[in-house]
């Protein structure tokens, strides 16, 4: 069973014991000041009150160093005031104003201050914890003196997220705190109407971590079990689960009147607040006097609504701030032209597979870079990955940076996530892309969002490295680049041949946005072998190639179709029929100039991928060459893809579900 609040806290100094009520009366009356303005129509905004919880967020900041790192949900004034967040700035950013800390762009459901300890806050149920590993992991790895407290609440201990989270803690024994507030609803829903646990702090002794719940009204007791459980993480005991019980005085949200309440309870525990009952009980224990507490309160009320003011009366950000921070530097989907394109270099060449190659960039990445580390299932030795990809790395890098992970891959890109925002250069392998939907609430809500949320303060420079798998069946067989390519702020490369992938995975590694590095099983074994310089060098993202030039039409591919591609044109050379293939290789940002000016030569182009057609990413850049080349292309453009089926495992199927050279010289036969 998980320890009790009967056990009774340790008695605090009087000084901590008044900067336990200013933290609690910080809390409170910015809290009271943001309802204030939606009750008077001062200001409009969705907001979650805090109102019952005060202590928990007091006593947990409290028990927390300077350098310690807060993650948080959307509920969340109460932790990041607490914590001590640059007050005219958040509320700035609450109320979507361009001096908030993120230009407005973010919102409650994206506070971030790492200045202040204030590490991420998300909107998504949950998700949280598994930042808050990564965050972690990287500190266990530097060596850096810093706990991870992340705060969420019952109702989050629904989600699957928090179990891998508290078990790949548990097995790595992560400095972190799972501080769960417990405020008796999830969102409109009694704790007992969503699970038969009583005790929530009791699930911590099935991961191997110390577990207690205390009373989260009083902020004496938080206090105390939290700096138990900070200190036991910072002396390399690893996580612990702190359970505080208390409950909201208010909705789930600004204007939620709680039908699902108890009327007469809930009366009951208004009329005795937290924050009015730890006041009388300074002033009773003689620690305070009534006059004392109230120049604490003025003195705050006046900072907090000079802060307020200062923010409703702020303005908005300018339009122009729409499209900035998306990806670093500003960039956008499209890659801008260049003069001078990277040109894989001369001089000694080994032969090398994909396999191979990838292996030697992450072993030179790793030599070079201290920071970059691997994340993975059965990445490690003897194992060595699923397709040797890595075997050897652990043994020479030692299982501090090759990580085997527990089989959670929303645990691996969360992990991934949070270690690059502590600094770390992850590289976070997903056996298959498949299974970026398992975890794309981590890729597409998370990582991709990092540098927009952030306002271009932070990005999350990491790559997920996955692959495309083939004769494997419907969940092991297919592309999701469209999806990928659809969600702004994720870069997308896939590489043809192994010089490309040498090239591309060494800049994906310098990039300072999230990186999918794709990678064909279809080339592992022979297919995307071929003369590599045995010297380093980089590609830029976003620099298409021309693998074989053409005069009548243009075929624009990548990944494992630029080699059927080069088949077909093989064949139609002997009809008289001169074809150039454009290699994409980067998909986010995509060089549509080299695609544009490709098809203009020819005044015919065909866009072939293996994933499906409809709504792929053939069907973008057709539109876009269409538009631009609209009265100069001969023909209409044609796309030759993957059927609108699963990828099913007989081979006959298969065959036919992907696109070949054979129809790939069909479409061109009926173009010309």
């Amino acid at each position: 069973m998980a320890t009790q609040a009967d056990v009774g806290p340790t008695k605090l100094s009087s000084d901590h014991a008044l900067e336990l009520y200013r933290l609690m009366s910080k809390v409170q009356h910015s809290d009271r000041r943001v309802r204030k303005g939606l009750s008077s129509g001062e200001i409009a905004m969705s907001y979650w009150p805090v109102d019952g919880q005060e202590a928990m967020s007091a006593g947990a900041a409290l028990a927390l160093s300077a350098g310690d790192q807060l993650v948080t949900t959307y509920r969340g004034l109460g932790d990041v005031v607490a914590k001590g967040i640059d007050l005219p700035k958040y509320f700035a950013e609450i109320l979507g104003r361009g001096t908030g800390l993120s230009k407005g762009k973010a919102g409650a459901m994206g506070i971030s201050d790492p200045e202040h300890g204030i590490a991420w806050t998300t909107g998504i149920v949950g998700a949280g914890p598994l930042i808050a590993n990564g965050i972690a992991l990287a500190a266990a790895i530097t060596g850096h003196d810093r706990v991870v407290l992340v705060s969420f609440g019952d109702g989050a201990t629904s989600i699957g997220y928090v179990h891998e989270a508290m078990n790949m803690a548990a097995l790595w024994q992560l400095p972190v705190v799972f501080f769960c507030q417990n405020n008796a609803w999830a969102e409109c829903t009694p704790v007992a109407g969503y699970t038969r646990t009583e005790c929530l702090a009791d699930r911590a002794a099935g991961y191997g971590m110390p577990g207690t719940s205390v009373d989260g009204t009083d902020p004496e007791a938080v206090y105390n079990a939290v700096a138990t459980a900070a200190e036991l993480a910072r002396s390399g005991g690893g996580p612990s689960f702190v359970e505080a019980v208390g409950c909201r005085l208010q909705g789930h949200y600004f204007g939620d009147q709680m039908p699902y309440a108890n009327p007469d309870e809930l009366a009951a525990k208004r009329a005795n607040p937290p924050f009015d009952s730890y006041r009388r009980r300074l002033v009773d224990d003689g620690l305070a006097t009534e006059a004392e507490l109230d120049r604490v309160d003025s003195a705050l009320i006046a900072e907090i609504d000079a802060a307020f003011t200062a923010a409703r009366d702020a303005e908005p950000p300018p339009v122009d701030e729409l499209t900035r921070d998306v990806f670093a530097a500003n960039g956008i989907e499209l890659a801008a032209p260049v003069a001078e394109r990277a040109e894989i270099p001369s001089g000694e060449i080994e032969n090398l597979g994909l396999v191979q190659a990838i292996h030697r960039t992450l072993d030179r990445a790793m030599a070079a870079n201290d920071s970059v580390i691997l994340l993975g299932e059965d990445i490690a030795d003897p194992a060595g990955g699923m397709f040797k990809i890595t075997a050897g790395l652990s043994t020479k890098y030692g299982a501090q940076r090759v990580r085997d992970t527990p089989i959670a891959e929303s645990s691996i890109i969360g992990a991934a996530l949070g270690a690059s925002l502590a600094g770390m250069r992850p590289v976070a392998e997903l056996m298959f892309v498949d299974f970026l939907g398992v975890a794309m609430d981590q890729i597409a809500n998370h990582a991709a969002k990092i540098r927009y949320m952030s306002g271009g303060r932070q990005g999350a420079p990491m790559v997920i490295r996955a692959m495309v798998g083939t004769a494997a069946g419907p969940q092991h067989s297919q592309a999701f680049e469209a999806w990928a390519m659809h969600t702004p702020g994720i870069k997308v490369v896939w590489p043809s041949t192994a010089a490309d992938a040498v090239g591309l995975l060494n800049a994906c590694l310098t990039e300072d946005d999230p990186c999918l590095f794709i990678e064909s099983m279809k080339l592992f074994y022979g297919g995307g072998k071929g003369p590599v310089p045995t010297a380093d060098y980089v590609i830029p993202l976003g620099q298409a190639d021309i693998k074989r030039s053409g005069t009548d039409v243009t075929i624009c591919s990548y990944g494992s179709t630029v080699h059927a591609a080069l088949d077909a044109a093989t064949q139609l050379d002997t009809e008289g029929i001169s074809v150039e293939v454009v290699d994409l290789r980067t998909l986010v940002p995509l060089d549509l100039t080299t695609v544009v000016d490709s098809a203009r030569k020819t005044r015919r182009l065909i866009v072939a991928h293996e994933s499906v057609g409809f709504c792929g990413p053939g069907a973008e850049i057709a539109a876009a060459v269409g538009t631009e080349l609209f009265g100069v292309l001969t023909s209409p453009i044609e796309r030759v893809a993957g059927s609108y089926t699963p990828v099913p495992r007989a081979a006959t199927l298969e065959a036919a579900c992907r696109p070949d050279a054979a129809r790939i010289v069909d479409a061109v036969r009926r173009m010309m």
